[in-house]
């Protein structure tokens, strides 16, 4: 596994205290400093693809308490004859498409972040019916919260395969320190404009993680 960044803060403070600290002010700070940005894809978003302009679901956050994860919409709303929802790859538009290789739909969730049911750093906040398909191992993930951007996302995204994705996320749990938390911001800022791990091979984002359970189905849950 990757070495990451000395930090003379202590790890023990940091994730006491720091941590939230330091998502207050990147939340704040990036919400004034990039809402002219938020605006004009805000009204990009209902030119091309209508109302609603945003996408909210119910995602697991920490402890696996619910929230409502905020981020630009990128799929249009095409269904069946049974109206059910066309695949991931049927939906995403050109648009939405452009948005995901610059991440800048994932920006509405700065308000998750400074609401508090977010980190700017953490694992990605996935779907509520993996709960139950997670090992007791891979389920560490939710003993801290989700976030923006995280070790998996600087790793491969979703490139990589969710057996390694969720490695990468408890990895993450047991490390956590404010020099690992500026080394990712770093690498992401790298990946972001490299646009490396937008999907996996054949998918719009990534394929659902079943686990042990037999469903099937996809959403936005990158």
């Amino acid at each position: 596994m990757a070495t990451f960044v000395p930090s003379t803060v202590s790890p023990g403070f940091y994730r006491r205290w720091g941590k939230r600290k330091l998502d207050l002010f990147l939340s704040l700070f990036g919400l004034v400093v990039l809402s002219p940005v938020l605006l004009l894809i805000a009204f990009l978003v209902r030119l091309k693809l209508g109302s609603p302009v945003l996408f909210r679901q119910v995602r697991p956050g920490f402890g696996g308490r619910l929230f409502t994860l905020l981020k630009f919409r990128t799929m249009r709303d095409l269904r069946d004859r049974e109206r059910n929802l066309l695949p991931d790859g049927d939906r995403l538009s050109g648009f939405g498409t452009r948005l995901r290789r610059l991440s800048l739909d994932e920006l509405p969730e700065l308000f998750n972040v400074l609401k508090g049911d977010m980190s700017v750093v953490g694992p990605r906040p996935l779907l509520m019916q993996y709960l139950d398909r997670y090992t007791p191992e891979q389920a560490r993930r939710h003993e801290v919260k989700p976030g923006i951007t995280g070790w998996a996302q600087v790793n491969g995204r979703n490139a990589i395969t969710w057996e390694e994705k969720f490695a990468l996320d408890v990895w993450y749990v047991d490390n956590r320190s404010f020099g690992l938390d500026l080394k990712i911001l770093g690498m992401t800022a790298w990946k972001v404009l490299k646009r490396e791990g937008i999907s996996a091979e054949g998918e719009a984002t990534m394929p659902e993680f079943m686990g042990n359970v037999s469903t099937t189905g996809k959403s936005e849950n990158a």
